[in-house]
Order: C-alpha cells, then structure tokens, then sequence
C-alpha cells in the first residue's frame, strides 16, 4: 500500500490545499521525500498563502493565484537549487499553507479580578470578558515566529498566548482611562479601541493582527454588587417608615392566608379574643350589660415621631467625568458659587439616566430662590 501511494504521488502535479475545519492555520502538504517535481502546478486560493521552505530554510512566499513551478517565477528556490540550463529534475521542498481569513469568535477573559482605583468607589475589583478576530498579516514572520515544523498548526495553539497579552494591556488601560465604573458600559467601545491599538504592536511581532476586539461585559464582585443594589433600592424606596409599615402588612396577609403557620393561628387566636370581647360588652343573649362605673381615662402616650426621611445624594457629569455625591444643601451652595446651573446633568438613585438640574423639581428651587441682601455694615465708632 505504501509503494502504490509512492507512485500515485510521482504523478500528482497539482499543489493544493482545501479545508472546512474552520480553526486549521497552518497546515504542511505531505509528499514522499518533500519531492516536488519541476513544472508542478500550485493552486493557492483566496484566503490562502503558501510558504516553501527549503533545507531548512523559508525560500518563498506565494499569494492567492496559479503557480507553475519553474526557474521564471521561483527566484529563491533557483539559487537555492542551482538551477540553470533548465535543469527539470524534482527537488525538495516543504509545501505549507497557511490560511489568511479571519479566525472570529475568540474568546477572552480575567482568570482573576483585575484592582484598580475608581473615582467614585476608592479601590475595586473589576472582571470583564469578550471575543476578537485573528488572522494572519505576514506569513513568512508567522512561520518562523510561531509554526516552525508543525504539520498543521490550529488557532488553539495561539488564542492562549494572545488573552495573556490582552488581559495584560486591559489591565493597563483600564487603570490609566480614570473611568468611573458606573459609566464603563458606555465607554467599552472607546476603551476597546484603547486595548485593540495598545495590543497590535506585539501581535504583530507574531505576524499577526487583531481586526475586531470586543468588551462584552464589566463586572464587580458579586458582594459589590449585592451592596450596590442595595444603595440603589434605598433612593427608589424613598420613605423607609411607609415601607418597613408596607412590608410588615404584606408579611402579616402571606402568613396568614398560609395554613398551618404559626402566624396564622397567632392571628386567629388574636381575632377570638376580639369577638369574646364583643360579646362580654353585649351580655347574654345579645342584651347589654349594666354599665360599669366609669373611671378616669387614662392619657396614651404619644406616638414616637417618624424617622427622618433619606436624603437624596446627586451626581454631577462635567467635561465627561462624574463628580459626587452631594447633598442638597451643597448643590445650593454650588449655585451661588455659579458651579451648578440648570443645564447642569445630574444623576441620583434610583433615576433613570441623566437630566438636567433645572428640570427637577426639588432642584429647580435651587435656582428661583436668591439669598437676601447681606446687611450694611455697622456703623464706625
């Protein structure tokens, strides 16, 4: 089997490569002995490039098109050969090609929380993860940077080697952008231009570009999180007395409308007293009873006064970074000082998106209400 594939190869004169695995980079063509005969037709499609290494040796690099193998068109591999005269016998060479389109959907992401200082929060955690496309730029410096002898080299071989250097660049970036984590998520298309520019001088060190990169998401740990969510539900619930008084009803009607919980026979002891209490008012058989001796009414004491309500906390956008968060009487203050005007973008919990100060109402006093004149001075000695 092995001579009749010897022979069948010494009549084969067609030099091409087709592959559907989608992941394949760089794969050899195999010949008996890596003879290839002198007049040989190689086809190199669309997406391709092919590499001859001779002894060794990378000899020459042909782009997408039809080759007939001769002294005409292979300069290289006739020094290397020595052929003159037109000297037609076969010669040996290692045939590789190497696919030129992009490699898409590649993943990549923070094995560990990447720390840096945020504006806002002080010190944070951050996790984030995303694709980007490969492919190859310069198949000669690939070869000889990266494939080597591989017989057939694919983009899993390498995606390890490029996250490293992305999460390393990210981590770069996104401490040097001064970004606040709040307004990552509509920065990440800047913020990956940032990172694709900043990991395209390495990757070409490989013979490789980076055509897309993409931020899928920005995280904080989940405790981060929790607490954020937290401070958020604080500005939407508003008055915390309403709504611990809101919560304890609705706890109250779930447990009793739930058979067999404590709660519901608490309620049912308790609603047993109230009608045997009725009914010692009213007397046998529906008749009212003589009237006790009235006694002096006793004075109840006072409801305790309700909690204060939450003061709402703003946030200022200025020049493209945030500032914040301030109090009410300190937006007032940044209203005589001209550092806050109706124009002004604010922010606080619980609000959806960014508005201007002089559309909210609570704010919108800031700017009707002018501070008296200051008194005269008093009068000298």
């Amino acid at each position: 089997m092995a001579i009749f594939d010897f022979l069948k190869g010494e009549f084969i004169d067609v030099i091409a490569w087709t592959d559907d695995t989608r992941d394949t980079m760089v794969w050899r063509f195999e010949r008996e002995g890596h003879a290839i005969k002198y007049g040989a037709k190689l086809t190199v499609r669309e997406g391709q490039s092919a590499v001859f290494i001779n002894e060794g040796q990378l000899a020459d690099v042909f782009t997408p098109g039809l080759y007939m193998l001769e002294t005409n068109n292979m300069p290289v591999m006739t020094t290397l050969q020595h052929w003159d005269h037109g000297f037609q016998s076969p010669f040996k060479a290692e045939v590789y090609f190497l696919s030129t389109t992009r490699f898409n959907d590649q993943k990549w992401g923070t094995k560990n929380p990447i720390i840096c200082r945020d504006p806002e929060f002080g010190p944070v955690r951050l996790r984030a993860y995303g694709t980007y496309t490969m492919r190859i730029k310069d198949p000669a410096r690939f070869m000889t940077e990266i494939v080597g002898t591989d017989g057939e080299f694919t983009s899993d071989e390498i995606a390890y080697q490029i996250r490293n250097i992305i999460v390393q660049e990210f981590s770069r970036v996104i401490a040097a952008s001064n970004v606040a984590v709040l307004d990552m998520a509509a920065n990440t298309l800047d913020l990956g231009k940032l990172i694709a520019n900043a990991i395209a001088p390495t990757v070409a060190n490989y013979g490789l570009e980076l055509p897309e990169f993409y931020i899928e998401n920005i995280s904080l740990p989940p405790e981060v999180e929790k607490a954020l969510d937290k401070r958020t539900s604080i500005g939407i619930v508003g008055d915390l007395n309403k709504y611990t008084q809101y919560s304890a009803a609705e706890a109250m009607t779930t447990a009793a409308s739930t058979p067999g919980s404590q709660m519901a026979a608490g309620l049912g002891a308790g609603m047993g007293m109230g009608m045997a209490a009725q009914m010692a008012h009213q007397g046998p058989w529906g008749a009212a009873p003589q009237q006790a001796p009235q006694q002096a009414p006793q004075t109840a004491a006072p409801p305790p006064p309700p909690p204060p309500p939450v003061e709402k906390v703003w946030h200022i956008a200025e020049n493209g970074a945030t500032h914040g968060p301030y109090g009410r009487g300190h937006l007032g203050r940044m209203v005589q000082d001209g550092a806050l005007t109706r124009d002004t973008l604010v922010w606080t919990p619980g609000q959806d998106g960014w508005i201007k100060a002089g559309e909210i109402a609570e704010l919108g006093q800031l700017f009707t209400i002018a501070p008296p004149p200051p008194p005269p001075p008093p009068p000298a000695g």
